[in-house]
């Protein structure tokens, strides 16, 4: 049996070891998949974008908690229509259908109507959108008139229009939404309601809502069916994409914070940044810790002096305040972190491997690579590296939760890089908007959570590699 074979077998004796293993391969894949299937630059692009997160409900908890409550919460939902349901030709010009139902079943009312368009395409003169709503007792409301314009637009037919950032409606706060509204309830309940009253009550009770006696709203559950009307001259006039926003107060899997960021895109782009920072930062102060080890302990003489003194010297400096330091000076960028943390890391290793090194240099097969003329760099790469390799992997998984801790607590601390979203940036703007206080703790915890679970992954493998490397702590067969 090679000694490959033994040291994997003896690996895997420990349950520590495949509870590392399970939880590293998780977190491997979970990485892989963020960065195939989210952008790179999601940190500055949306994450840093607020206006990316405007229809987005604000400190939302996550829409699962509903399971765990005996009145469900409205939860946030985003419908969407593409191509029109139905083309009509009324002579002279078209009007294009789009249409989608919304399930209303919940004993509150949504927090808010947004309505929005993106990638408007006419060939003539500007076409006209209206949107209404069939309500399950079949009263239609108008809920938006939009005569479209081109001022200010240079670009020649076809003319597109919203195709980069979308036109948005916020109905919830329109006012000519609210003289229609006072008409409706005046038509259909005979309830002589002013705009400004309609403004007090909230546009989503009327909608959504059956008045009662004493004055209040109660919920109208059903299908209410909404549609949009594009009334255009050309048949080949368009629109990319229609969406309605309900707001509601639960949403998605995590939950949002103040800025309506959904907090599950932020917490998987922090994956592979873990993984990065940790892997990175481990591997360079290893190679270089290792290396500087070998050649001390070898080579010895003022060699050895030199490079053992600057060791003591760099491993005595404490190193939360020169990464605070230094951060603060060049900035909080990832490559600013993981060179700190190299340069201040290798210390340790090399007083270890020198030690080790200083035994292995008097062994009988380094006098023999030696008698038979190998050079030193022969011998530390053939003979010596190999016999503390074991210890060398060992010390690099256990460096790697270092890392990980030590850039969470620079982004806690509000110095890590703000274009990047990390777990311990998560936790940094939730304790800086009062989330502790507040309970919002689906914030908090599971960023805290996964910080904690990528530290133990790396432990528990160093731990499980912890007999592969001393022979005395291996189990009597």
């Amino acid at each position: 049996m090679s000694i490959f074979s033994e040291a994997r077998r003896e690996f895997w004796r420990s349950y520590t070891s495949k509870a590392g293993t399970f939880f590293i391969i998780l977190l491997s894949l979970i990485s892989l998949v963020v960065v195939l299937t989210m952008p790179l630059d999601f940190g500055t692009k949306y994450w840093s974008n607020p206006i990316y997160w405007v229809d987005y409900p604000k400190t939302s908890p996550p829409a699962w908690i509903n399971t765990f409550m005996s009145e469900k919460l409205v939860e946030h939902q985003v419908l969407y229509s593409y191509t029109p349901v139905q083309v009509e030709d009324l002579g002279g010009s078209y009007m294009k259908i789009y249409s989608f139902t919304y399930d209303f079943k919940y004993n509150q009312f949504p927090s808010f109507l947004t309505f929005r368009i993106r990638g408007l395409t006419f060939y003539e003169n500007p076409p006209v959108i209206r949107v209404h709503i069939i309500r399950p007792d079949n009263k239609i409301i108008s809920l938006l008139t939009y005569p479209v314009s081109t001022e200010g637009v240079s670009q020649t037919a076809p003319y597109v229009l919203y195709k980069t950032e979308p036109k948005r409606f916020l109905l919830s706060g329109d006012p000519s939404l609210f003289r229609v509204l006072s008409d409706f309830l005046y038509k259909e309940f005979h309830i002589s309601y002013s705009p400004e009253k309609v403004y007090s009550v909230g546009v989503e009770k009327i909608i959504f809502g059956v008045p009662k006696d004493d004055n209040s709203f109660e919920p109208l559950n059903g299908k209410y069916q909404v549609n949009i009307l594009l009334y255009c001259e050309n048949e080949n006039d368009s629109l990319g994409e229609v969406a309605m926003v309900f707001g509601g107060r639960v949403y998605g899997l995590m939950g949002t914070d103040t800025l309506g960021r959904d907090l599950f895109q932020g917490l998987l782009f922090g994956f592979p940044v873990a993984l990065l920072i940790g892997l990175a930062t481990s591997i360079l102060s290893t190679i270089l810790g290792a290396v500087l080890g070998i050649v001390s302990g070898y080579i010895g003489g003022k060699t050895d002096i030199l490079i053992q003194r600057i060791a003591d010297i760099v491993n005595n400096i404490p190193l939360l305040p020169l990464l605070i330091f230094f951060t603060f000076i060049f900035g909080g960028k990832l490559w600013v972190i993981v060179l700190i943390l190299v340069i201040f890391g290798w210390p340790s290793l090399t007083i270890i491997v020198r030690s080790m090194v200083l035994s292995l240099k008097s062994s009988n097969f380094v006098e023999a690579a030696v008698a038979v003329g190998a050079n030193s760099i022969r011998i530390m790469a053939r003979h010596i590296f190999p016999q503390v390799a074991p210890f060398i992997l060992a010390q690099l998984i256990f460096y790697t939760p270092q890392a990980i801790l030590s850039e969470s607590a620079l982004s806690f601390l509000g110095l890590g890089d703000p274009s990047i979203p990390t777990w311990g940036q998560i936790l940094d703007y939730a304790f800086r908007n009062g989330a502790v206080y507040l309970g919002y703790w689906w914030w908090i915890l599971p960023p805290g959570l996964l910080i904690i679970l990528s530290a133990i992954t790396f432990v528990l493998l160093a731990l499980g590699l912890e007999p592969v490397v001393n022979p005395r702590l291996r189990r009597r067969r």
